[in-house]
This record gives structure tokens, C-alpha cells and sequence, in this order.
């Protein structure tokens, strides 16, 4: 089975001999912040796919961020090229979970934790570790935190 890396690497390649620039640029970009995560330890590793998973979805997050920013600066060219990355990032990404999915994950959560005795924002950090392990990468930590807190409020 081949690793995600090794995927991008395949695809940059493939983006190569296309001429397609916005792709080539882009997973050259992904590849890159792998290779730095790899790096940025005491020592050298290989990052697994949920590692790497990780990664591509905070530079898939960065890129939505700068785009809105482009949109308030009325650099339109801009933010539709960061938009464009960051749809190439999202065919590397899990699925995205629904948001009244995540919300039902958030309420079973947050049900068990009363009836294991702890309620209000004391079990915040509790419940949003219980809902990370459920829906792992499928679902932004920002988004599940709001829920979260909205729901022990």
C-alpha cells in the first residue's frame, strides 16, 4: 500500500507532465511543510498518514484564512488562487463529518459526561477529548470546541 507522501509525490509528477502549474505548486507546497514536520524534531522521522493528514489540513486551513483575508482586501485573483489550493488539499483529506453529525457526537458526549457526574464547562476538556477520539480527522478542533462549549453552556 503506498503512504499519502507518497501519493502527492506520484500526483506532483503526474501535475508536472500535465503543465498544470496550480497543482505542481501546490503539492510542492504540501510536500515541503511534510518534510519540515519531519524535520522539526531532536531527530529525523517519517510521518504516518494520520501525521500527514494533519499537516495537509492545517495548510488546507491556512489557505482558507489567507483567502478570506484576500476577500476583505478586495484582492479578488488572490483569494481564488488560495481557494484553488486549498480544494487540491481537500482531495487528500477525509471527508468532511456533517454538522449534525459532529453535533450528535457532541450531545452523546456531552450526556455521558453528566452522567458520569461531571457538567459545565468544568467537563469541556473531557468531552472534547472523548469527541476528537470519535471523529478523528474528520472534523476541525475550532469547530468542535464551539459545539462543545455551546452545548455545556
Amino acid at each position: 500500500m503506498t503512504s499519502l507522501k507518497d501519493t502527492l509525490k506520484n500526483d506532483l509528477t503526474a501535475a508536472m507532465k500535465a503543465g498544470n502549474e496550480v497543482a505542481k505548486s501546490t503539492l510542492r507546497m504540501a510536500l515541503s511543510a511534510i518534510t519540515n514536520a519531519e524535520v522539526a524534531g531532536d531527530a529525523a522521522v517519517e510521518l504516518s498518514d494520520d501525521q500527514v493528514i494533519k499537516v495537509l489540513q492545517a495548510e488546507s486551513k491556512k489557505r482558507a484564512e489567507s483567502a478570506e483575508l484576500y476577500d476583505q482586501a478586495g484582492r479578488a485573483d488572490a483569494a481564488a488562487k488560495e481557494r484553488a489550493e486549498a480544494e487540491i488539499l481537500a482531495t487528500y483529506l477525509p471527508a468532511a463529518m456533517s454538522d449534525d453529525e459532529l453535533a450528535q457526537i457532541v450531545s452523546d458526549e456531552v450526556a455521558k459526561a453528566a452522567a458520569a457526574g461531571n457538567a459545565g464547562m468544568k467537563a469541556m476538556g473531557m468531552v472534547v477529548k472523548a469527541v476528537r477520539e470519535r471523529v478523528g480527522s474528520s472534523a476541525d478542533g475550532s469547530k468542535i470546541a464551539d459545539l462543545v462549549k455551546s452545548a455545556l453552556a
